[in-house]
């Protein structure tokens, strides 16, 4: 028999580029009001805000319930974040329900693509079953098809863990996904480094100009290693994060102590049930005076009152909330 290759051994000390620009994209939460409707004013206020710190909004992402709100809200959402930033970048998700054993519906991706495109969004292409329950081949072919209709696009890989029908590609199926000009990059969400890492040395060796957004927030130190970000965390303190960013491009060790602060806010609000976390940010949100309630959407879980102080406590740590 054949050896086994053998495993590939990481140096994360080698690994760090310092001084680097970090290109931060941040989810940004879908705020409610009591009456059960979204507070459309917050949720442009908090557009603006993200946007004015140098990160890249994000819309219609797990952060804003894109799987539990229907294609109406969908829609509105592109459209507030279109007159918020009046030109401005951003990006939204594109997300086909479907169910397991169901074909890769092409005409449903390029329908969300369309409207995220006509409202001057990047599109950021969701799994489904669908789509990675298709061989290695099928999986990439499926990509193309979209690059076909398609200017820009991000990429998602998500663990199952999070997601039934999420999926985290093996190195061959990445390194194909990397090769298609339209997709300019890839959120990676499995929540662990060393698949990460192995993403990151590849992009090194084969297409510097590719982005791989660390989804990991329980990992938010993955830009220190070349990756950049896509988060739901930064929307808690897009202002922290854009401080802590510049910060890292500073070669400033304040750095360090800001992102132990901000990774303590991450373990303690993506704990499980980790979709929670959303309830948390509207929490954190309204304790900060920046939306109208602490509401979510009704099907999304909720997290108990009792957090309440102890996210007023964290962000007194931060310096924001008094």
């Amino acid at each position: 028999m054949p050896e086994a290759a053998p495993p590939v051994v990481y140096d994360p000390v080698s690994m760090i580029k310092p001084r680097r620009k970090i290109t931060g994209i941040s989810a940004v939460l879908l705020p409610y009001l009591e009456s059960g409707e979204i507070d459309r004013d917050s949720l442009s206020a908090h557009i603006s805000r993200t946007a004015e710190v140098g990160i890249t909004p994000a819309v219609n992402m797990d952060t804003g319930y894109v799987n539990l709100i229907d294609e109406p809200t969908f829609i509105e959402v592109l459209k507030v974040t279109q007159q918020t930033l009046n030109g401005g970048s951003f990006v939204a998700g594109a997300f086909v329900s479907d169910q397991s054993g169901a074909d890769f519906d092409a005409a449903g991706y390029q329908r969300k693509i369309d409207l995220i495109q006509s409202h001057g969004g990047i599109p950021v292409i969701f799994q489904s079953f669908g789509l990675v329950e298709q061989s290695p081949e099928k999986i990439i072919a499926a990509y193309q098809t979209i690059a076909t209709n398609t200017d820009r696009f991000i990429g998602f890989e998500l663990t199952r863990d999070l997601a039934s029908f999420g999926s985290v590609y093996d190195l061959d199926t990445y390194e194909a996904l990397m090769e298609i000009p339209q997709c300019i990059g890839a959120k990676h969400s499995s929540f662990h480094r060393e698949p990460e890492w192995e993403r990151l040395q590849l992009r090194d060796a084969k297409r510097p100009d590719f982005k791989v957004f660390t989804g990991n927030d329980f990992g938010i130190d993955m830009i220190q290693y070349g990756s950049d970000y896509l988060l739901g965390l930064s929307t808690f303190a897009p202002d922290l994060f854009a401080r802590r960013d510049a910060l890292w491009a500073a070669g400033d060790p304040a750095f360090y102590e800001l992102n132990d602060q901000l990774q303590y806010l991450g373990y303690f609000t993506f704990r499980s049930p980790s979709p929670a976390y959303k309830h948390s940010a509207a929490q954190f949100l309204h304790l900060r005076g920046w939306i109208k309630t602490n509401q979510t959407h009704p099907n999304s879980p909720t997290r108990p009152e009792s957090d309440i102080e102890v996210l007023r406590e964290l962000g007194q740590r931060l310096n924001v909330i008094d």
